[in-house]
């Protein structure tokens, strides 16, 4: 097991990226980012997701078009679209699929590769484009990269006080 406090720093740490190198992930690596999200938990362990790893730059160019606030995409050596597979999981899939999500961009993380979530993006045309099934749901599309630049300082955070309440 990890250090708790060595979890928590490194969770602290984690900064969302939107500048990459122009240099691709190896391919243990780009597994290693799969496998984490392939091992979040969900509900009743149905799994209810799909992971698509695009390389290709004339999709990448498209997609990063369509995410409203997501132009930096197009650096990313590497997308990973998540789909959230609804008929497996109707009530759940967008839980399941946000916490691969987050398992990916902690993985990420420990392997100095960058990622920023895109939440704001034409989802419709997005599937159209990646190949994703009309009954299917994608929740993202992150980009994967090294850092071109340093890594950012640390955003300012709610007191923990002013966000939580205890309940006895």
């Amino acid at each position: 097991m990890i250090e708790p406090e060595k979890l928590l720093e490194f969770i602290k740490n984690r900064r969302t990226i939107r500048c990459f190198k122009d240099e691709m992930i190896p391919e243990e690596e780009i597994r290693m980012i799969l496998q984490a999200g392939q091992w979040a938990p969900s509900a009743s362990n149905r799994q209810a997701w799909e992971f698509i790893v695009i390389k290709n730059q004339e999709l990448i160019k498209k997609l990063a078009e369509i995410a409203i606030y997501g132009e930096f995409a197009r650096e990313a050596p590497v997308l990973i679209a998540i789909i959230g597979l609804v008929h497996e999981n109707p009530n759940w899939y967008i839980q399941d699929t946000t916490l691969a999500s987050m398992n990916m961009m902690l993985m990420a993380w420990s392997l100095d590769v960058g990622t920023c979530w895109l939440g704001s993006m034409d989802r419709e045309k997005a599937k159209e484009i990646i190949g994703i099934k009309k009954d299917n749901f994608l929740l993202t599309i992150l980009p994967f990269g090294y850092l071109r630049r340093d890594v950012p300082k640390p955003p300012p955070r709610k007191d923990l006080k002013e966000i939580t309440e205890l309940v006895e």
